[in-house]
């Protein structure tokens, strides 16, 4: 993901703001280092990829402060939640894009690649209206091998 140019970054930091203002909540130190760190941070990463970066920038930030400001950071669309099936759930930054994203997940080293996929879209509004009903929401998750040699646990995979 390219890095946020000052004026992104701003105006989204002060979208965060506003956002948690909203919600009655103040814009804590802890609470805008977990908002910079949810930014920067590059890739898929968990909660404790957030609490070590945050820390990194505020050694203040708790596991708390994490769990807590991960709604916000989803509600004020600064990250989306990817849930891949496994015992923890992954986020990503927010790159503004419109199209609707699917995930390609190795099911050996748990590598996770985001493709665009707008058909998935239409697709979904299609089938919903087909039947009366009105999409809420959907994904797209394809479970697959490594077949480069570096996949670590290549190996691993079920055949």
């Amino acid at each position: 993901m390219p890095k946020p140019t000052a004026s992104e970054s701003s105006e989204q930091s002060g979208a965060f703001r506003a956002f948690i203002a909203q919600k009655g909540l103040r814009a804590t130190r802890q609470r805008m280092a977990v908002f910079e760190a949810a930014r920067t941070v590059s890739g898929h990463y968990t909660a404790e990829d957030l609490l070590k970066k945050a820390r990194s920038l505020d050694r203040s930030v708790s596991r708390a402060t994490i769990y807590r400001a991960i709604p916000l950071l989803i509600g004020s669309s600064v990250i989306r939640e990817v849930d891949v099936g496994r015992d923890q759930k992954y986020y990503l930054a927010e790159a503004g894009g419109a199209n609707f994203r699917a995930q390609l997940i190795c099911e050996s080293c748990e590598t996770i690649v985001e493709v665009d996929a707008p058909f998935m879209e239409w697709y979904g509004k299609a089938v919903a209206a087909k039947h009366g009903m009105r999409p809420i929401s959907q994904k797209l998750q394809v479970t697959a091998a490594c077949l480069n040699d570096r996949c670590p646990r290549r190996g691993a995979a079920r055949p």
